[in-house]
């Protein structure tokens, strides 16, 4: 027998599943929401497949007869009234984005191809799975969504910070969402994953396998909106003057490069301040230290098969590595001003990837088909109908001239007496365009195939990517993987779901697979052999030598009442002169004054907290009362890796903290001078002193009894 669940997962069920033992009213009401053991419609009629959509052909777009999947997604679009379903928790940011003309030969669309354009953009960063009062960091995928207010229209690139999906089907996207979703008899837990109807549906569906390793590494809490990539996870199709095409995979690299979070960090920060990520893009750009991205894309060729050295560019579980397909960077995307209103602007701002503009087509994805129909979908119960287009944040920058009339929410005044096409009243406007005018007109493609619920055998491979993901992690990065496997699954109750999802990891790799079940106090299990990757892709890694620019990154220094402040006016000039900050840190609020200097007291250790800063440096002249917060804040900074730093007697803190002023990442001097400053400086590009991880994870073990 498997071992009893914990209390707060096994609440005694007064109905089963199936409503068996169920004693309702006796007046012929019946208000089971579920009754028999057959999936059926919400009219009753039984379905043979929940998991594929109704295609022409396996390969073959979805067709519009399909109303289970018309129903299913109807329904899930509109659970949740008036907040997101998902992508609730979000911020977002205008900007401009400048197009670099390497575009022109294969896309028609001018925001582009046109070199030196500058297009309007507003963008939103979101988790997926918790409410609009949930926290920023925790461990999840993160919505990167752009909208283009574009001079042919508006196009909306719906992204995220990780470029694979769940499922490769949309008809899915409800299940995998209610599986993420909070146990719906309780209700918790909130905005993560680490709990039972996850994991069962993740290892059930072994497609998801690519998209979990993705989030079980540090893609999953991002250290900030401003350091974290953006794809366009679908393959899509662009079109050029010559009406030839190509296919390509969208990417957003930021150029403060890829870094994360611990997992410690992310669990502070849930805590003393769930609006972390939100918080550090607002103040951001409030100090001018803009966030930028460039856009670059992979070409590939638009072939029949439609496929690139065996991976098949219609499965939205798959990437093609870089190393294979480049990408080649396309323009520029600045953001420069947060919202003035969150609500009129963040909230109801409204993404759907069937928003395209010429030059730019989706494919047979049968994820992306169904998105196309899902997020128009769900703007009626959000937004309240069908004119949100003509709320200020989602309206146009292009002219529009439709035929659509009234509604709720109908804002524009319309004119003439002849909203259809073509007529004679109005002198027959509008008019139909052309491709000469620029009109949205469709590249012919070939469609023929049986109508079936299936899908191609390609989509079959489900462990060969993640095999090729984790190889190409360094040995730090796939550490962090192991212990949050092991954490998430730690979390779970039911012992079945742990050992098959030790069958998912043994497909991935042997050591990830027994470190994880060493953790779990569960058996290897054995005869299965692991997937034969790829050779390793580097460009997986987020931890790398290169060092990257500091805007916007935070240094805190600790000092005390007789602090060299000409020392700290030293290593401001300094930081600042590379777009950094810095923020003193004394024991109370207020001003410190020595002679005709003064420094102003921006945290206390009682506001203050290690994560808001990307180092702590404590200055000569250091607090001499032993205060616990400052010794628990620089503990916090050398555990979390982060560059560590002392002058004059500031030293002996460290000291006192238990810090090796030798430690790598721990930088000391005399006093704060240039040499210092520039130490503090490389350390910021570098983002972590990864050399301490032995040191670090060395102290966390007990010693032995």
């Amino acid at each position: 027998m498997p071992p009893a669940r914990q209390p707060d997962q096994s609440a005694p069920r007064t109905v089963s599943p199936t409503g068996v033992g169920y004693e309702g009213p006796k007046d012929g009401r019946d208000p089971r929401g579920q009754a028999g053991d057959t999936l059926t419609t919400p009219n009753g009629v039984r379905i043979p497949d929940s998991d594929h959509s109704l295609k022409a052909g396996p390969r073959g777009p979805v067709l519009l007869e399909d109303f289970h999947l018309r129903e299913k997604i109807m329904h899930f679009d509109h659970e949740r009234i008036p907040e997101r379903v998902v992508h609730a928790r979000g911020a977002g940011a205008h900007g401009v984005f400048t197009a670099n003309g390497a575009a022109a030969k294969v896309t028609r669309a001018a925001v582009l191809a046109e070199k030196g354009l500058q297009t309007p953009v507003f963008v939103r960063f979101s988790t997926v799975l918790g409410s609009r009062g949930s926290a920023d960091t925790v461990r999840d995928t993160r919505g990167f969504a752009t909208k283009f207010y574009t001079k042919e229209g508006t196009w909306d690139l719906v992204g995220n910070n990780i470029p694979v999906f769940f499922i490769q089907d949309a008809i899915k996207f409800p299940d995998i969402i209610h599986a993420g979703k909070p146990h719906p008899d309780r209700e918790i837990p909130q905005a993560q994953s680490a709990h039972d109807t996850f994991w069962d549906f993740v290892t059930l569906h072994t497609e998801a396998t690519h998209h979990t390793i993705w989030n079980m590494s540090d893609r999953g809490i991002p250290r900030s909106y401003r350091t974290m990539d953006g794809f366009g996870v679908h393959t899509f199709r662009l079109v050029n003057e010559k009406r030839q095409t190509v296919l390509v995979k969208f990417h957003w690299k930021p150029k403060l490069g890829v870094h994360s979070l611990t997992w410690e960090e992310a669990q502070i920060a849930a805590g003393v301040d769930p609006d972390f990520h939100r918080r550090d893009l607002y103040d951001a750009i409030e100090n001018g230290a803009f966030p930028e991205w460039d856009l670059g894309i992979q070409i590939l060729p638009d072939t029949p098969d439609e496929a690139f050295e065996g991976i098949d560019l219609l499965d939205p579980t798959k990437i093609v590595p870089e190393e294979s397909a480049p990408v080649q960077v396309i323009g520029t995307l600045v953001l420069n001003a947060n919202p003035t209103n969150f609500f009129a602007e963040t909230e109801q701002v409204a993404f759907h990837t069937g928003h395209l503009v010429p030059g730019i087509e989706g494919t047979n994805d049968p994820l992306l088909q169904g998105r196309n129909f899902s997020y128009l979908d769900t703007q009626l119960t959000r937004l309240g109908g069908p004119n949100f287009t003509q709320i200020p944040i989602n309206r146009p920058h292009a002219p529009v001239n439709d035929n659509t009339r009234d509604g709720f929410h109908q804002q524009a005044v319309h004119t003439g007496q002849a909203p259809y096409t073509p007529n004679s009243v109005d002198d027959g406007v509008p008019f139909p365009a052309n491709w000469a005018d620029g009109a949205y007109v469709n590249v012919p493609r070939h469609v023929e195939g049986d109508v079936v619920r299936a899908a191609p055998a390609s989509f079959d491979d489900h462990f060969s990517q993640p095999a090729l993901f984790y190889k190409s992690l360094t040995s730090v990065e796939q550490q962090h993987v192991i212990d949050a496997y092991t954490f998430e699954l730690g979390k779970c109750y039911e012992q079945g779901i742990k050992e098959r999802a030790l069958t998912v990891l043994a497909r991935i790799d042997e050591r990830l697979c027994a470190e994880v079940a060493a953790g779990l106090g569960l058996p290897v299990p054995k005869r299965i052999k692991p997937e034969k990757p790829r050779p390793e892709s580097p460009a997986l890694r987020q931890i790398r030598p290169t060092p990257f620019p500091i805007q916007g990154r935070i240094v805190g220094v600790v000092a005390g009442p007789g602090a060299d402040l000409d020392g700290i006016a030293a290593l401001r000039k300094a930081l600042e002169a590379e777009g950094a900050l810095l923020r003193v840190i004394a024991a109370h609020g207020g001003q410190l004054v020595k002679g005709r200097k003064v420094e102003i007291v921006e945290r206390t250790f009682a506001t203050g907290r290690s994560i808001e800063f990307d180092a702590i440096v404590v200055a000569d002249g250091a607090p001499k009362d032993g205060d616990f917060r400052a010794l628990v804040m620089l503990q916090e900074a050398f555990r979390h890796l982060k560059a560590v730093g002392a002058w004059g007697d500031g030293v002996d803190v460290l000291r006192a903290g238990g810090i090796d002023p030798g430690a790598p990442g721990v930088i000391t001097g005399r006093k704060s001078n240039a040499k210092l400053a520039g130490a503090v400086v490389a350390a910021l590009g570098l983002h972590r002193a990864w050399d301490r991880t032995p040191l670090v994870r060395a102290s966390m073990v007990p010693p032995t009894v």
